[in-house]
């Protein structure tokens, strides 16, 4: 598995098995990344190798993460204190992104109202568990 940002400079791969795909509704997340809902997958932190240039992180809140390219500002990753077990990366980074959908939706009580989509995907309050 392999995936990289806009300009090519962050990318990334992993031998990792996907723990969990879903798309994100909160409102950190959408403002993050400038739009209604994202996507993102679980890889355990230690198979993900980068390559090229390193993300680089912003501090979002206490314990988060962000990973972003620091040429074109592509959003690479999630990092969370709270999630020991998994490092959560952009399913739009994957290089193959329509063999990874989401399987449920995250903070969907966040949900914009205007915004919905058309699937009968599993949907949480707040998060899967």
């Amino acid at each position: 598995m392999k995936g990289h940002c806009h300009c090519g400079a962050v990318r990334w791969e992993s031998d990792g098995e996907v723990a969990w795909s879903c798309y994100c509704h909160c409102s950190d997340c959408r403002r993050i990344c400038a739009s209604p809902v994202t996507a993102f997958f679980g890889l355990p932190h230690g198979s993900v190798k980068w390559i090229g240039d390193e993300p680089q992180v912003y501090n979002s809140s206490e314990g988060v993460e962000r990973l972003f390219c620091g040429i074109c500002g592509t959003q690479m990753a999630y990092r969370n204190a709270k999630d020991r077990v998994n490092i959560h990366l952009y399913i739009a980074t994957l290089e193959a992104h329509e063999e990874l959908p989401p399987r449920f939706h995250v903070f969907h009580s966040d949900r914009l109202k205007w915004f919905d989509t058309d699937d009968r995907l599993p949907r949480y309050a707040k998060t899967a568990g």
